[in-house]
């Protein structure tokens, strides 16, 4: 079965109250905050004790969750001391989703050097392998998302499959996949079985570009890989 969630992205300007409103509202199990971009509702590495402990339990209360935090940590920066900064900021965001009781932590690839693609696998998996064992302590996963310079799935599985464990894992984002042109059959071929969250939006072509618009109103095929997962 498949849960449905939202983003911080989507309501920027709600409190953590107007969330958890919306969230009941709409039928949504739960809520994904896009830590780092100073979103009212107050997710935040920095967020105190207190205030995590409170938020735990808005959560529970409702019979909601907190599904996953979605972070800015990019895995495959060039520079060695960057990709050192997102490990140990990577590890700060597993200890706020276990005091949250969230399971899934986004990361990006983002940008990577030029050159083959393997020896940057080598060192993008190893950054993942050294918060595997603080993944598994807090009983949550982390996962790498097709973005970026990372939207094709062959490259994202070949990072997944170096790391070895099972604590690192695909976000798989459709609409990333489809604008190389790659169908969903083939995402799937290389991410199903590792695949653990998805981001479903949509986007039609215009002037070149794909322009993110409504679910439905777009070239974007969302039924094909839902379907099979």
């Amino acid at each position: 079965m498949t849960d449905l969630a939202t983003m911080s992205s989507v309501c920027p300007d709600w409190t953590l109250a107007q969330v958890v409103e919306g969230m009941k509202r709409h039928g949504y199990k739960g809520f994904e905050p896009r830590v780092e971009w100073g979103h009212a509702s107050g997710i935040e590495a920095d967020l105190s004790a207190e205030a995590r402990t409170e938020t735990r339990a808005r959560f529970a209360d409702e019979g909601l969750e907190i599904c996953c935090i979605a972070t800015g940590v990019r895995m495959a920066a060039p520079d060695a001391a960057e990709r050192a900064k997102h490990v140990e900021d990577l590890k700060r965001y597993i200890q706020l989703a276990a005091d949250l009781d969230c399971h899934l932590i986004r990361t990006f690839g983002g940008q990577r050097a030029s050159g083959e693609l393997l020896p940057i696998i080598d060192y993008v998996a190893e950054g993942y392998g050294q918060v595997v064992g603080e993944a598994a302590a807090a009983n949550t996963t982390v996962l790498m998302e097709t973005h970026d310079d990372w939207c094709a799935s062959a490259a994202v599985r070949g990072v997944v499959e170096a790391v070895g464990h099972e604590r690192v894992r695909v976000l798989w984002d459709f609409m990333h996949c489809q604008r190389l042109a790659e169908r969903p059959e083939e995402s799937f071929a290389n991410l199903g079985t590792l695949t653990a969250h998805v981001h479903a939006h949509d986007g039609s072509l215009v002037d070149g570009r794909i322009q993110v618009g409504p679910l439905g109103e777009g070239i974007i095929d969302h039924e094909t890989p839902l379907k099979m997962l």
